[in-house]
């Protein structure tokens, strides 16, 4: 293994820990330290034997609590925070290390949701104006496609796939990879769904205008099979519909729905006990809905009008 064209086994501990910054998710228990004292710890490397911090340790050591915006916790005994605190002050001591590699394992564990959003911000802006090279772990799907430059895949062990999110996230490979339908698994999201409810169609949703993911879910929450159409092909709601709906009509992006999906989208009516119109899945881009919105009205069925 090599830094900077450099084996480990050549380079000394003080200069791989000046190169090499490495935060894991186990438990750390410094006794009777704040936090400050933990992330000033990251300087360490640079300080000497005395451990004697300088004006310039201290300034970097205030730039990595105020990135991880820990600078509020300083004189708070480290004992005595929360698990997502906690990794957000060792990842400020990792920052203060001033690394050339950072290596981080399941970083957003124990995070809400802001401070999650906060911390791969963080890491964006240190690989850009630091020059920071970041190597991190992820199970988080979506995470990892948002985030990442390139993308490393485990498959039993070994390296299966290494590519951009876009070449990871094609083909179907992200769910050959982890055993999941195809159906399930939303490539252009990262995002999964939930098993699709058993049984014929009980509700029909009128669809397309890309609101209709929340009933789609809210229904399938619910445990109610549904049918939902005429959707177009380049709807964002196409992916929740083909893995949440018992049985999905489309049509192809930018035409007219044929005459047999809009005669199936009919049939479909009649055979559920409630039609749910979503919001802009009708009007002058979709006329064949309003076929289906007119057909639902004249038989009584029309849940929601939305």
């Amino acid at each position: 293994m090599f830094i900077s064209g450099k084996s480990l086994r050549e380079t000394g501990a003080n200069e791989l820990a000046r190169k090499l910054s490495i935060l894991l998710t186990e438990r750390v228990s410094p006794e009777l330290m704040t936090c400050r004292d933990v992330v000033e710890s990251g300087r360490y490397p640079y300080t000497g034997r005395l451990g004697i911090l300088s004006e310039a340790d201290r300034e970097a050591v205030d730039e990595a609590m105020a990135l991880t915006s820990t600078t509020e916790l300083s004189g708070v005994d480290f004992a005595q925070i929360s698990d997502g605190q906690r990794q957000r002050v060792m990842l400020a001591r990792a920052m203060s290390q001033q690394p050339e590699l950072l290596i981080l394992d399941e970083p957003t564990s124990y995070l809400d949701i802001r401070h999650k959003l906060e911390l791969l911000n963080t890491l964006k802006k240190l690989v850009r104006e630091k020059n920071t090279a970041v190597l991190m772990s992820l199970h988080e799907l979506d995470l990892a496609l948002r985030v990442s430059d390139k993308i490393v895949c485990i498959d039993g062990g070994k390296v299966g796939r290494v590519g951009t999110p876009e070449e990871i996230f094609s083909g179907g490979y992200i769910s050959a990879l982890y055993g999941i339908s195809e159906v399930c698994f939303c490539e252009s999201s990262g995002c999964a769904e939930l098993e699709k409810p058993a049984g014929a169609p009980e509700v029909f949703v009128i669809s397309g205008g890309g609101n209709s993911g929340g009933v789609f879910r809210r229904l399938q929450r619910a445990g109610t099979p549904f049918a939902a159409g005429i959707i177009p092909a380049n709807d964002i709601d196409l992916p929740a519909a083909r893995a949440l709906a018992a049985e999905v009509i489309s049509r192809p992006a930018f035409s007219e729905a044929s005459q047999e999906a809009v005669q199936r989208g009919l049939r479909l009516i009649g055979e559920c006990g409630g039609v749910i119109c979503c919001p802009g899945s009708c009007g002058a881009l979709n006329p064949e809905n309003s076929e289906l919105l007119s057909c639902a009205r004249r038989l009584g069925k029309l849940i929601s009008d939305a």
